[in-house]
């Protein structure tokens, strides 16, 4: 691999071996209340990159705690898919990587423009009994076998009519619905859909945007859905060159689109907001005539002019200043306001599943590394949405956590009434673990450790399945 790209080195440098592990040690103990099982997906290269090598252009690995009764099985996997099984059959890296450009000589790829491998490294939902794999930029989606991992083949999206399904797609875990989008750099810019809880296309329309956005994911409500349009894209002109440079326009401003859950492309009502972007929200819901959205909200998204070499680029195009910020869109006037909620840089949250979109008042947020040249969660943060106050445990020198779900205790009674769990690698021992936290008392620490006779690299993220999801 890439000696000197940080990304290939190090906590993220790959793992090649696919494993299954019961009989693990645990310091402390395992809760025989938690029961479900924790997955989270990132990026690992099966093969020598032959471009610059973003951390965004892995392949998809899956790693998955399993936990009952007290007992634990860790076992992860390939995303086993189209992209990835042809570089297996030629024996090495076929497509470009996201800093690069399009090598339109190359079979025809996946995402926004047809020509990145679409490697479903990003995010994971359980939806209909399965685990769905994603892609950030937009593609196929995955589906494993929830206790194995194994493939299970894609959504047949042709058949339904969709042209693609990016990561950030999210499961009303109250109805079972997936509600997703995609985006394009052809007409239409943007689309929206719904699976209903036993994966039929219910909905699905265009909807009208200025032209190319890159939209990183949507947030909903009980009755709406929240798509966005942010100043940070690729450069018009050089895009019509087949150049794909990414450009903050601070000149324009943050739109939100509002759209019943079940509306026509044409009913979207836009909301204007300061210039920023957001890659992740925390949640949002609805208080009489408006829309509260609380999210992680990056002011400075692009690296600044005077970072010139190429490593270097690489680097600030993936560090992360997002901090807690609030979004109020108000039905009746089209207004906004616009609060930030929180001075430490977090991202990555998760509600828990059974509160997001309605009424979640806490989320649990990682704590971003701003000393790291690489993408590092060196906290856990959860935070009350309510009053912004906020329970904080630190992983401690050289351990970086993953994303970190929260996961209801069998008969839980309250929202935060149950565990938040975390793969933590540790680069003093080139470890890793499984982390058990008491979600009412974050800051006390791990209730449970359990070790891990394997590396488990950073990651992007998870999803927390009781076993009656699968």
């Amino acid at each position: 691999m890439q000696s000197e790209n940080s990304y290939l080195n190090g906590a993220w440098a790959p793992v090649s071996d696919e494993v299954t592990l019961d009989k693990l040690e645990v310091i402390g103990e395992v809760p025989k209340d938690l029961n479900g099982t924790y997955f989270r997906n990132g990026p690992n290269p099966k093969f020598e990159p032959n471009g610059r090598h973003h951390v965004f252009d892995g392949d998809g690995m899956i790693h998955a705690a399993e936990f009952s009764n007290g007992k634990v099985t860790y076992r992860n996997k390939y995303v086993e898919t189209l992209g990835l099984q042809a570089e297996k059959k030629a024996g090495h890296a076929i497509w470009p990587g996201l800093m690069d450009r399009p090598d339109r000589s190359l079979p025809e790829g996946w995402g926004s423009d047809g020509w990145l491998k679409d490697n479903s490294n990003t995010d994971l939902v359980v939806h209909n009994g399965q685990v769905i794999s994603l892609f950030y930029q937009s593609g196929d989606g995955y589906l494993l076998d929830p206790k194995t991992l194994s493939p299970r083949g894609r959504l047949d999206l042709d058949s339904m009519g969709v042209r693609s399904i990016s990561a950030h797609s999210m499961v009303d875990e109250r109805t079972g619905e997936l509600l997703f989008f995609d985006y394009s750099t052809k007409a239409p810019y943007m689309t929206y859909g719904v699976l209903s809880s036993t994966g039929e296309l219910t909905h699905y329309v265009p909807i009208d945007l200025p032209g190319p956005r890159l939209p990183h994911t949507l947030a909903f409500t009980e009755q709406y859905s929240i798509l966005m349009d942010l100043p940070l894209f690729w450069d018009t002109e050089l895009l019509e060159r087949d150049i794909h440079k990414v450009v903050f326009h601070p000149e324009l401003q943050s739109r939100f689109g509002i759209i019943k859950r079940y509306g026509a492309g044409d009913s979207i009502r836009w909301f204007n907001a300061d210039p920023a972007y957001i890659y992740h929200i925390c949640t949002a819901r609805e208080e009489g005539n408006k829309i509260i959205l609380d999210g992680c909200r990056m002011e400075s998204p692009a690296p600044p002019p005077e970072v010139l070499d190429k490593k270097s680029r690489l680097e600030a195009w993936t560090s992360n200043n997002a901090r807690l910020y609030r979004w109020t869109f108000d039905l009746n006037t089209g207004e906004t306001q616009e609060e930030w909620r929180d001075d430490r840089h977090s991202e990555f949250p998760l509600v828990s599943g059974q509160h997001l979109g309605y009424d979640a008042r806490y989320s649990y947020n990682a704590l971003i590394d701003q000393h790291s040249k690489t993408l590092r969660f060196s906290g856990l943060a959860k935070y009350d949405l309510d009053s912004t106050e906020a329970d904080v445990h630190d992983f401690g020198p050289g351990k970086f956590a993953s994303e970190s779900p929260f996961a209801a205790r069998d008969n839980s009674n309250a929202e935060d009434d149950g565990y938040v769990v975390s793969f933590v690698a540790d680069e003093n021992s080139d470890g890793s673990e499984i982390q058990i936290f008491d979600a009412q008392n974050v800051s006390d620490g791990p209730v449970g450790r359990v070790l891990l006779p394997v590396r488990v690299p950073p990651g992007f993220h998870a999803f927390w399945a009781p076993e009656s999801y699968l």
